[in-house]
């Protein structure tokens, strides 16, 4: 049986105590954003330190992602069982310390597990963030003002993550990307002690750890055959093992789910177009960005010569769109809810790519910069609507597990970027890598419109 506790009806929280939890989840969730984009800009001074290619290098991102992907449901469970504080400050520790292990690895292999378990850490952050969040305010208006600021910031911090690691590699080398965490972590640290109230889910969920092993093995086989195609053959017997085990992984997975009582993942939430959409939507959008972020990195500083600080200061237009933008989309959704500020992220991300469908080796500066500015601003309308309908697909109890779903499909969406991004470049010559790249423009344009679909549904529900 599943024990089910009742729980004590929280204080509410003055206005200007709710704001400031708002402000350190905020924090925190800048800083996960922030170390799943700011070691791109750094991969070839990382390449040229440790002495290893793409491949490698695509690993020291997605080791993050795919175990930040695989964890965040079950940390989400967790805070709602043993109080979102504690599983929120336990995350942040663990964050810390895997970074100081990243800033002082000696190995490739060993920057690649610091970074799993630095997506360990994260996982507590994430959905954690926003069930905090979501406690704090009981306002319907007030919280949807939120959610918006929240996924708003969490944008904001993975289209600022390049410029700043440009600024660090340059200034203080690629171990900068890692040492840069540990005074943020400890401001959030004390902060949270100080400001952030304890709460629980109103029922205590048991863990469901098949599904979580399923789960995450299904993710790492997906993104690690993409990753590892490129160099075993894509119809190798080790690809066709792995399609294989995907498969069965999958199947699984739905199987175990479908028979649990309190599953990792209620698959019948899916059954409601708007909740599918937005979840698709999520890994649309974070595909779209670590694809330009990758090939981005690897055209300016391979094919164009530009320093990490210039590739880095490249993406600055990006920055701005997405720092105007975000905010702007928040209270947009506020206000009138997900439809236009969707319908504008669909426009712009896929006129920003279709700037780039024909990128060669002297593309013109002023057209980069405009495809930059076009996909961050799209990038910046498209992070709250998405969350908050998400969100607002589940019930209000679940508010850790609907924050996981969100920030997981986030994640895969990431790890997938950065997989077929590096798959499409991991053999092409300086000379032949933005003629190789175009094919990830094309998709970057796909992943726009597709968002103007899920735009209209989210209408259609508001009714």
């Amino acid at each position: 049986m599943t024990a089910t506790t009742t729980r004590p009806v929280p204080p509410v929280l003055s206005a200007r105590r709710r704001w400031t939890v708002l402000a350190v989840c905020c924090l925190s969730m800048f800083l996960v954003g922030l170390d799943t984009t700011i070691v791109n800009v750094g991969l070839p001074a990382i390449g040229r330190a440790l002495g290893v290619g793409t491949r490698s290098l695509e690993w020291t991102v997605d080791a993050y992602t795919i175990v930040l992907a695989g964890l965040l449901i079950s940390s989400g469970a967790l805070a709602d069982r043993f109080g979102r504080r504690r599983v929120f400050q336990w995350g942040l520790a663990l964050f810390g310390a895997a970074s100081l292990l990243c800033a002082t690895a000696p190995s490739v292999g060993a920057l690649v597990a610091a970074r799993a378990v630095q997506g360990v850490g994260a996982s507590m952050l994430s959905p954690v963030a926003l069930a905090i969040v979501v406690n704090a305010m009981p306002d319907p208006r007030e919280r949807a003002q939120a959610i918006g600021i929240w996924a708003s910031v969490f944008g904001l911090s993975m289209a600022v993550g390049p410029v700043t690691g440009g600024g660090l590699v340059a200034a203080l080398g690629w171990r900068a990307l890692f040492w840069i965490n540990a005074p943020v972590i400890a401001a959030a640290l004390v902060l949270s002690a100080v400001f952030v109230p304890e709460s629980r889910g109103p029922r205590a969920r048991r863990l469901d750890l098949r599904g979580q092993v399923l789960l995450t093995a299904l993710i790492a086989v997906c993104v690690g055959v993409l990753i590892e195609g490129p160099h075993i053959g894509w119809t190798s017997p080790a690809a066709s093992a792995a399609y294989g085990f995907t498969a069965l992984m999958t199947a699984g997975f739905v199987w175990v789910e479908r028979r649990r009582p309190e599953p990792l993942m209620d698959l019948r939430l899916f059954r409601s177009p708007v909740f599918s959409g937005a979840v698709l939507g999520a890994v649309a959008v974070f595909v779209a960005l670590n694809v330009t972020l990758l090939l981005n990195t690897l055209y300016l500083q391979h094919t164009r010569g530009f320093t990490p600080l210039a590739a880095g200061a490249a993406t600055l237009p990006m920055a701005v769109g997405a720092t105007l933008c975000a905010p702007w989309s928040g209270r947009l959704v506020g206000r009138i809810g997900p439809r236009l500020p969707l319908t504008l992220a669909g426009g712009f991300i896929t006129a920003g790519a279709l700037c780039l469908v024909g990128l060669d080796r002297h593309t013109g500066l002023s057209v980069l910069l405009l495809a930059y500015l076009l996909i961050g601003i799209g990038f910046g309308f498209a992070n709250a609507p998405i969350t908050n309908t998400a969100v607002s697909g589940l019930p209000p109890a679940r508010a850790g597990v609907a924050g996981a779903i969100t920030s997981t499909a986030r994640q895969l969406g990431s790890a997938l970027g950065i997989a077929l991004a590096g798959g499409l470049v991991a053999n092409s010559t300086p000379a032949a890598l933005a003629h190789d790249s175009r094919p990830g423009w094309i998709l970057v344009a796909a992943c726009g419109l597709l968002l103007l679909p899920l735009a209209h549904a989210s209408r259609s529900d508001r009714r």
